[in-house]
């Protein structure tokens, strides 16, 4: 048996206890989801449930209506991801591939735009959406994050290493700019399409704060929403209900990445290395 070097042993054991420390909350959070609340806050706690039930679980699925807020979380996560998908894409080959006046400029409000919080926008974006007489509906949820500049600047930093000759030749050949970007450019993007998919559909599928304020009624609940709101009793939060709540949250987005974790993995490598 091959002997491992100090350093290396210690390495691995400073990897194993960052990966425990990191993966315990996880455990617990589906551990706990199993337990009833006095278990929960039992004295000594622990970790695994003495007397497992599925009633958390059940809540979601008989009272609470799981259905409808899941629907409507994926409904907005799906058409979110495509809006990015097809807006980002085209304003990134725009600015890495083609020529125009103000150009820099644009790329200058969009590099910008990246480093202004959300926050300083929701108040304004409230505005315009309640003018628009959108509240309320899924056009509240979905319009304002059809477009997002840090997706705009991923799709032009991984076009930009398209050969300019590949998409001269096809010019050539009497190809339009529709048709060079849908045949030649997108099929091209497949990592960089495929991050930018996971990353949009990650950040609407836990987004929290807008659609608490845009869906004001409980037809249009996500299910962050439903989480907060109907985790929490007149007088004391139900544990119980809140991490199985979390457990059907996070489900999707984990099989979702494990799906698509090398086309993630090698656009981000992609990108970093330009």
């Amino acid at each position: 048996m091959t002997r491992l070097r100090p350093a290396r042993r210690t390495a691995y054991v400073l990897l194993t206890a960052g990966a425990a420390a990191w993966l315990a909350p996880f455990a617990w959070m589906v551990l706990g989801s199993a337990k009833t609340q006095d278990e929960i806050f039992a004295d000594p706690p622990t970790w695994w449930p003495r007397s497992p039930t599925g009633g958390n679980f059940a809540r979601w699925l008989t009272e609470l209506h799981f259905g409808t807020f899941f629907g409507n979380s994926l409904l907005v996560a799906v058409l979110t991801v495509l809006g990015n998908l097809l807006f980002c894409s085209m304003a990134g080959y725009a600015l890495a591939k083609m020529d125009f006046a103000g150009k820099r400029l644009l790329l200058g409000v969009v590099l910008v735009t990246i480093m202004v919080p959300g926050v300083v926008t929701f108040v304004p974006l409230f505005v315009i959406v309640a003018k628009l007489g959108i509240l309320n509906t899924y056009g509240a949820l979905v319009l304002p994050f059809l477009t997002q500049p840090v997706g705009v600047f991923l799709m032009r930093q991984f076009m930009l290493d398209i050969p300019d000759s590949l998409l001269e030749a096809a010019r050539i050949d009497g190809a339009s700019e529709p048709r060079i970007f849908t045949r030649i450019v997108l099929p091209l993007c497949g990592p960089a399409l495929a991050t930018l998919g996971i990353l949009t559909f990650l950040g609407s599928w836990n987004n929290f704060l807008w659609p608490l304020v845009a869906g004001q009624s409980e037809s249009m609940y996500t299910l962050p929403v439903a989480l907060s709101l109907y985790s929490t009793g007149q007088y004391a939060t139900d544990y119980g209900t809140l991490l199985s709540g979390a457990v059907l949250i996070i489900t999707p987005i984990l099989a979702l990445f494990v799906a698509l974790q090398r086309h993630f993995v090698q656009g981000i490598a992609t990108v970093g290395l330009k």
